[in-house]
């Protein structure tokens, strides 16, 4: 580890720092390197733009919406705004038009910077902002001359794109920044202060209007400086931006971890492409939500399965069970004999080693997964093919992590040890109580709400019901809100049966279990997309998830999935019916969010009828039931109000 780097005042102080440890390496990237930004760039684009940006009249505390995919752009746009202590932040690029126009009043957002394909929405949102700036035009590198080809070379451009009516351009920006001489970069990045708020991170909307959490430079600083008490970084290190830039995570793990550690970033535009993305890359340090990670999985899985080479198919299997043998060991503080460890080594010279390579993580020194909770084989899964993995757990109201221990000393199936610098208390009813210098301001514009979440004590209502270990070690049971009362006042988890649902199949992309106030539990599958059509075309099926929703064939598939899924399960939370939604879910349908959480108020209003079904008896032919008995009728169902997670 390299020495530890001063502890700056503000994110802008970090950034000044550590641009200036080795400027001419490269600080930013696409993939394949067509284009890379070094740090000497980046720091000269990030003048040019906040003087640009201070001759349109930012100023500190002024808000600038940004609304774009992950490219290099953005990082310069962002931090050129903190340089002026002003308040940049990310909206979610699936918003509708109504849901821009509360996030841009609620903001008070006077600037926004966006890439042209989102200005129908911008323009329906209704809010007009005092200057609209366009990202878009590759041929405008970051950072002007000194920005390079794959091959090394000064590219050329053509002529300046002409701007939408009524817009700049980021160029434009650029040029007016080169003109402001009389403006005083160093004076306004000086000016701003550790309790200046530095971006706002507005939350999934699965309960209501979303909610602006109000981050300051000394919260996201608190943040930095507990998570690298607990987990490695160094200059230099590699990651990928690919989760959306409105998300608490790629913000810290991306563009805050760069200007504080000096992370290399590699803008993935398109999260379908990270699997191309991470060979690459070869990330050395790496953050991913569960779908992911059980996407890479069952990718390797599927690959081993069509390997026709038998002995090269027996051979990754063995090695990967010989790392499973040795995984479990370890997660039980058993010693490993020797004569394992010398399988293993074999197996990893022979085999693993050259499998991570494949996927482009060979070189990952710890790798991150939360959000939601990851299946126990997912990370067994990576652990034995010699990936470091632990689960981690946060909120955007503690600026990032709450949790999180690094993978040598990781128990899977917790979250791990709360992070340094933080409290924390249960509450009588379970509910995890937190504070700390990384616990937020509070909500934009939000009293209410505020009061609410964030007590007079410091204390932060997480929502999430906790166990924790005689170690400390600590277990998301599920959300406050969410938790399933049944008629016979048991508690479930709906996530704990959902899990065991979506990881049963990979046809099951989405599952939604009901139970509340009723006798029995009950799910709502929804097909994963990409598993739907090749399930289709394997049985010479037509693709379209209505026609796949009354097939026989797929049907008897999900029900041996509902039967595995209900083996992991305690008989009280066993699925007794199940009905098909005849639709794929991404993160521009209804019933989900921008970072695919269930909106499960919206479930429960839309499917009304289906749900009632479920509990109707006798039961329609097109409900499905894994289980030999017939469920007892059901009681009237209860509407009940979800919860969310930030």
């Amino acid at each position: 580890m390299t020495d530890p780097i001063p502890m700056p005042a503000t994110l802008c102080d970090a950034f000044q720092y550590t641009a200036a440890v080795a400027p001419d390496t490269v600080a930013l990237r696409t993939v394949g390197a067509t284009r890379t930004v070094t740090w000497r760039a980046l720091a000269e684009d990030v003048r040019l733009l906040a003087a640009g940006l201070a001759g349109l009249g930012v100023r500190r505390g002024d808000t600038v919406a940004l609304m774009m995919t992950n490219r290099i752009e953005f990082f310069a746009v962002d931090l050129a705004a903190q340089h002026l202590g002003a308040i940049p932040f990310s909206v979610y690029n699936t918003l509708s038009a109504a849901q821009l126009a509360h996030v841009l009043r609620n903001s008070g957002s006077r600037v926004m910077v966006c890439e042209t394909q989102y200005l129908p929405v911008v323009r329906e949102s209704g809010v007009a902002v005092e200057h609209l700036i366009l990202v878009d035009g590759d041929e405008v590198p970051a950072g002007g001359e000194e920005a390079r080809t794959a091959d090394g070379e000064t590219p050329t451009y053509g002529d300046e794109a002409k701007p939408a009516e009524g817009t700049l351009s980021l160029e434009t920006l650029r040029a007016r920044g080169r003109a402001n001489t009389s403006f005083d970069f160093d004076a306004a990045w000086r000016a701003v202060q550790p309790d200046d708020v530095l971006t706002l991170i507005y939350t999934s909307g699965t309960t209501g209007p979303s909610k602006g959490v109000e981050i300051t430079h000394a919260n996201v600083l608190a943040q930095a400086g507990g998570v690298a008490k607990v987990m490695d970084f160094r200059f230099g290190d590699r990651t990928t931006s690919y989760l959306p830039s409105a998300h608490i995570v790629d913000r810290f793990t991306c563009l805050y971890a760069q200007a504080i550690f000096g992370v290399q970033v590699t803008v993935v535009p398109d999260i379908k492409e990270i699997g191309k993305a991470l060979p690459d890359c070869r990330p050395t340090i790496w953050c991913a939500v569960p779908r992911v990670w059980n996407k890479i999985k069952q990718a390797v899985e599927l690959g081993i399965e069509n390997e026709p080479d038998a002995a090269r198919r027996g051979a990754v299997g063995a090695a990967l069970d010989t790392g499973l043998r040795r995984t479990r060991l370890l997660q039980a503080s058993k010693p490993v004999h020797d004569e394992l460890s010398a399988a293993y080594a074999e197996a990893d010279v022979g085999v693993l080693s050259a499998l991570r390579s494949r996927l482009g993580l060979d070189q990952v020194r710890w790798a991150v997964t939360g959000a939601a909770p990851t299946p126990l084989a997912t990370l067994e899964f990576f652990a034995a093919l010699g990936v470091p993995i632990c689960e981690g757990w946060g909120m955007s109201e503690l600026s990032c992590f709450g949790a999180v221990s690094p993978p040598a000393r990781a128990r899977f199936g917790t979250i791990g040890t709360l992070l340094p610098g933080l409290e924390a208390r249960r509450a009588t009813d379970g509910e995890l109580l937190v504070r700390g210098p990384s616990v937020a301001k509070g909500y934009r514009n939000d009293p209410d709400r505020t009061r609410e979440a964030f007590d007079r004590d410091g204390w932060f209502h997480t929502g999430d019901v906790i166990v924790s270990d005689a170690d400390d070690y600590l277990t998301i049971v599920d959300r406050k809100k969410d938790l399933i009362i049944n008629e016979g006042g048991k508690n479930i988890s709906p996530v704990t049966v959902e899990t065991a649902l979506t990881t049963a199949s990979p046809l099951i992309g989405t599952a939604v279990a009901i139970g509340d106030s009723r006798p029995y539990i009950t799910a709502l599958l929804v097909l994963d997309a990409e598993a739907a059509v090749a399930f289709a075309a394997g049985h010479g099926l037509r693709p379209d998830p209505r026609s796949l929703a009354r097939n026989p064939l797929l049907i008897d598939a999900l029900r041996a999935a509902v039967a595995e899924g209900n083996s992991r399960l305690a008989r009280v939370e066993q699925v007794k019916r199940f009905r098909v939604i005849p639709a794929y879910w991404d993160a521009t349908s209804d019933e989900l969010t921008a970072t695919l959480k269930l909106k499960r108020q919206k479930v429960a209003e839309k499917y009304d009828a289906d749900i009632a079904a479920l509990y109707a008896d006798p039961v329609p032919s097109d409900i499905h039931e894994p289980a030999d008995r017939r469920p007892a009728p059901s009681a009237q169902p209860r509407k009940k109000e979800g919860g969310e997670r930030a």
